[in-house]
């Protein structure tokens, strides 16, 4: 009993994840933690070479 009260919850859980996840309104913040490693990469680069 007790494991399909969890299982239930658990499936809610995974299924709004997937549906806020999915929201189109988050693709900026997606994106932009997407590109944040590019970044920091660029920053190091331009440290060594003297670029500003």
């Amino acid at each position: 009993m007790i494991s399909g009260i969890v299982t239930a919850v658990l499936l809610v859980l995974f299924v709004g994840g997937w549906i806020w996840l999915w929201n189109p309104r988050h693709k900026r913040e997606f994106d932009d933690a997407a590109h944040l490693p590019l970044e920091d990469d660029q920053a190091i680069y331009e440290n060594r070479s003297g670029r500003k």
